[in-house]
């Protein structure tokens, strides 16, 4: 597959004078000294979290600005970490630093808690690049950067397919591909949560943005998603690009769809007595969430079935394929219809994967 020229794309066209965009397309290594629950809330690929400021300390000094102003803040935050605290987490950002020499100091605007970092890691000899700007500033270019790509002219191709044929499994053949799943930590079904849990919504845009920089491809490939995986919703505008976006169907059989289901969510999924038993609870509770959808009689029958398997009485092939045929397929049948005309192509994976290498980026 062939590769364009970066500077070609629509968005290295505007200024380079921004260079955060060089952060982001090298994936610069960024020590981020906000307190942890900032970090929760939005933070970017390959950035680690070693507060200057843990939760509570950082509240106090919140309100110490408040109350007082800065100069009373500034003098509690050193009242509160110093000595041998000041130490730990001096020495915590070194050892970090020193496995990661190009990685810069971040904080919320690049003010005050990065620029203290900096002033101590130099006490220890260990001189330090601040991120000028800061996380705000960061956060504002990828925002940026997925208004712009949404609009941008090379084409998309979209990956469309029933539950099961393995579209995430494509996806990450093809290099010219995002996987939102992947980085939205959720493969997009009921079923589909991770054991982690999903990032927060900015830092799922950040990753999005992270990777958009990084596929320098005459085009992009992304697989058919709702508006929202699990509780994260795609960027409003990638999604209207992908509504209008050319399909390519991919096909597979039942029979291996189920046996796709059943290897990915059960098996590897259930290596210990432990797991399996906290995976049916896990499946139960998704069940529960699409009972209504299902209707009472399916939901019994399905729900006695996923019992039975993880009993050892039947297969698990036997609940997969009736939640597939009772419930996944009659919903995707009736969204299949309004992208008929969408569609340029169908076919396995192979038949996929050989029509991609083969046509037109245009």
């Amino acid at each position: 597959m062939s590769n364009s020229n970066p500077a070609s794309l629509s968005l290295n066209a505007r200024p380079n004078n921004n260079p955060l965009l060089d952060v982001i397309r090298h994936r610069t290594p960024l020590l981020d000294v906000r307190a942890p629950i900032e970090f929760d809330q939005g933070s970017v690929p390959n950035s680690h979290n070693i507060a200057i400021l843990n939760n509570n300390e950082r509240e106090q000094v919140g309100t110490a600005y408040q109350k007082h102003g800065n100069q009373t803040a500034t003098a509690l935050g050193h009242q509160l970490v110093c000595g041998e605290t000041k130490e730990m987490r001096v020495h915590a950002w070194a050892t970090w630093l020193e496995a990661n020499p190009n990685a810069q100091v971040m904080c919320w605007r690049g003010g005050q808690r990065s620029s203290i970092a900096c002033t101590w890691l130099a006490q220890i000899n260990m001189p330090t690049q601040r991120l000028a700007g800061g996380y705000k500033a960061l956060r504002r270019t990828c925002v940026e950067i997925l208004d712009q790509a949404a609009e941008e002219s090379r084409p998309w191709w979209v990956i469309a397919g029933r539950t099961g044929v393995k579209k995430t499994v494509l996806i990450g053949r093809v290099s010219e591909a995002i996987d939102l799943e992947d980085l939205a930590r959720h493969r997009g079904s009921a079923f589909g949560a991770y054991p982690e849990g999903q990032p927060s919504l900015a830092s799922f845009e950040n990753r999005i943005a992270y990777d958009y920089v990084e596929k320098s491809h005459t085009r992009l490939v992304l697989e058919d998603e709702s508006r929202t995986i699990g509780r994260l919703a795609v960027p409003q505008a990638w999604h209207a690009r992908m509504q209008r976006s050319p399909l390519l169907l991919l096909e597979a059989t039942v029979a291996q769809r189920v046996e796709h289901i059943r290897s990915e969510y059960i098996d590897q999924a259930m290596q210990t007595p432990l797991e399996a038993t906290l995976l049916q609870n896990r499946y139960q509770q998704a069940l529960k969430r699409i009972a209504r959808r299902l209707g009472g009689v399916q939901y019994e029958l399905i729900s006695k079935l996923l019992v039975d398997s993880f009993d050892g009485h039947c297969s698990h092939d036997s609940w997969v394929h009736a939640l597939l045929t009772h419930y996944y397929d009659p919903m995707y049948d009736y969204q299949l219809k309004k992208k008929q005309s969408r569609i340029v192509f169908r076919g396995d994976m192979d038949s996929i994967q050989d029509y991609l290498s083969g046509s037109p980026s245009i």
